[in-house]
């Protein structure tokens, strides 16, 4: 087998290392199955080749795509700097993707500059998600329910579907919450890879990083602890299951 690629734009080593292990265990992976870059200590070789990898599967992180460019924090600039080196490839041809929270942000800015803080972006918390009719007979959506509770906490959000993108998954406040472009380019607003006490550890840590008011961190960390968030994870392990068939 192919291994997956994944590569993580958190720049904490902690939330990065929590959040890979997230991925291993929500996607059935050994490490062996897996070439991990954390970005925040390493850039992308410039020989890399896409076509060696099942798939490629991109994190979370506190940058947003559509923050001017002047203000930007230069680690978290450089970082996605380097996954949106990534998408002419990815997205020419069709090479199978899974962006999660940042990565909608990556693959609707690539496809139409369509990301932006004007409406939709979500306070860290649990949201409820509903699938679309395309939703339903997607193969990564195989076993969710029509309606499930994800996690979710992101300052920017999708304002249109992009030309090409099929609308998958849907929430009353943020209505774009995962779409496909072509047959096997994926992306998610909400976190497909954390359950309620992985997300409780990224709250206490980016409790200061404006994603919610400090004072809501107990509340926001007991009901992460007592959601059922146990759908969002099948989109990862589905994904791993269907590329490393291909």
């Amino acid at each position: 087998m192919k291994p997956f690629l994944i590569l993580q734009l958190r720049p904490e080593t902690v939330a990065s290392d929590a959040e890979f292990e997230a991925f291993l265990t929500k996607g059935q992976l050994a490490r062996d199955d897996v070439h991990r870059v954390s970005l925040a200590q390493e850039v992308l070789s410039a020989d890399l080749d896409l076509m060696a990898y099942s798939g490629i599967i991109v994190g979370g992180g506190p940058g947003c795509v559509s923050d001017c460019p002047t203000k930007r924090d230069p680690l978290e600039a450089r970082m996605e700097s380097q996954v949106m080196s990534l998408m002419p490839q990815i997205v020419g041809e069709d090479i199978p993707f899974l962006g999660c929270c940042l990565g909608i942000g990556v693959l609707g800015h690539h496809l139409a500059q369509a990301v932006s803080k004007d409406r939709y972006g979500e306070e860290a918390g649990l949201a409820r998600c509903n699938l679309t009719a395309d939703g339903q007979n997607d193969p990564l959506l195989r076993g969710v329910p029509k309606e499930f509770d994800a996690f979710v906490g992101h300052k920017e959000a999708l304002q249109h579907l992009p030309e090409g993108c099929t609308h998958l998954v849907q929430s009353p406040f943020c209505p774009f919450q995962m779409i496909r472009y072509r047959q096997n380019v994926y992306a998610t607003q909400f976190h497909p890879e954390a359950d309620g006490p992985e997300f409780a550890n990224r709250l206490h840590m980016y409790r200061d990083k404006g994603y919610f008011p400090p004072e809501k961190v107990d509340r926001l960390m007991a009901l992460c602890h007592a959601a059922d968030a146990s759908a969002p994870p099948k989109i990862v392990a589905n994904f791993v299951a269907r590329y490393r068939a291909a």
